[in-house]
């Protein structure tokens, strides 16, 4: 907020006196303070203005961001969102690889089309704890994309029961599937992201050669924006059409790289620490990715990284290694499905669902 200046000439009174009630006791005359300053200040927490909290013992019930200096431990502490765990979900009605998935946490999502031994139309909606058949798509479809919510989605391109490249374009307004504007390229196992039906983000993927085209839905139209820096297929994304992050791939051979988007342009960024096509990724925004699974032959990964906007640190792994599988939600609260799984016994499609959570706890804050 600043600091405060106490304009006297508002406390002095006739003859040149100062106002004992308002100016000697060092009361700051509402005039001169700026409302927008204080807007929303409720209470101010103890250690403001003065250092962090000095605590002989942790706080009982913290909230998030709190920071303190434990007295007994000599320690210096904080609650934040800490490491994070999967837990298995519901499984999906209809075990499928090669779909797409839309949601914002791991307790709403879509799971849309895929292929199931040929390209399906199928749509799932997961509550939390279970699948629920709910409207086909129009265009049976696999290798396709998808962004938006549970309630609020679109989804484009991939490839027909024919085994043809389609430009389709449906959106969902959480009862049916409807036909819009098509893209300007027929693509397949493209990078995807989006936060509802009216914005969603579609960069590289098979033409049928590789390609580096990103195109941008507008709720209206498809408009081709700028390329990716390296054309690959089987890449993965997520976060918005303006803040997204596509990683992996293959160029033809599976890669590591890692790209950020700010709405205009496209940066190479840090790799992932394992190579991974497909590269199946949930997400917000280009500062906070998973990256969930994938790989490739002969590699199915278990492995999961998250991206913090500079970095990839590896986290805990699946419970299912798996690879052609879906992912949606945030890096917080995400959601991966389907698949194939050569740990199966026989080998193949799963309707497997894992949930990942990541809560808040304390932690002990440590010089790096």
């Amino acid at each position: 907020m600043g600091t405060i200046k106490q304009n006297r000439a508002n406390n002095i009174v006739t003859g040149g006196k100062i106002d004992a009630t308002d100016g000697l006791n060092n009361n700051v005359p509402a005039a001169n303070i700026a409302n927008a300053s204080l807007t929303n200040v409720t209470a101010y927490p103890p250690s403001a203005g003065t250092s962090v909290s000095q605590l002989a013992s942790d706080p009982p019930s913290p909230t998030e961001g709190q920071m303190w200096y434990n007295t007994t431990t000599n320690t210096l502490k904080q609650y934040a969102q800490g490491a994070g765990s999967w837990a298995t979900g519901g499984a999906l009605n209809t075990p499928r690889q090669y779909s797409s998935g839309a949601g914002d946490s791991n307790s709403s999502a879509l799971a849309i089309g895929g292929n199931n031994g040929s390209a399906i139309a199928s749509v799932e909606s997961y509550n939390g704890s279970a699948w629920t058949e709910v409207n086909d798509l129009n265009t049976a479809r696999d290798n396709n994309m998808a962004a938006g919510t549970q309630t609020s989605a679109v989804a484009f391109a991939g490839k027909d029961v024919p085994d043809a490249l389609v430009t389709l374009t449906e959106t969902w307004n959480g009862t049916s599937w409807t036909e819009v504007a098509d893209m300007n390229t027929a693509v397949r196992l493209s990078a995807d992201a989006g936060s509802d039906s009216t914005n969603a983000l579609c960069a590289g993927g098979i033409t049928p050669a590789n390609t580096g085209k990103n195109e941008i839905w507008n709720g209206t139209s498809w408009s081709e924006e700028a390329d990716l820096n390296t054309a690959r297929h089987q890449l993965g994304g997520n976060g918005t059409s303006t803040s997204a992050l596509a990683i992996g791939g293959n160029t033809p051979t599976r890669v590591a790289q890692a790209e950020s988007w700010n709405g205009t342009s496209w940066t190479e960024t840090t790799d992932m620490n394992n190579d991974r096509a497909p590269s199946p990724a949930s997400g917000a925004d280009n500062t906070s990715i998973l990256a969930i699974g994938g790989g490739g032959p002969p590699t199915q990964y278990a492995n999961v990284e998250e991206w913090n906007g500079s970095a990839w640190t590896e986290v805990t792994d699946l419970n299912l290694a798996r690879v052609a599988n879906s992912a949606s939600g945030t890096g917080a609260s995400s959601l991966t499905y389907g698949g194939i799984a050569p740990s199966l016994s026989p080998p193949g499609r799963t309707g497997s669902t894992e949930e990942w959570t990541k809560g808040l706890s304390v932690q002990t804050i440590t010089a790096s």
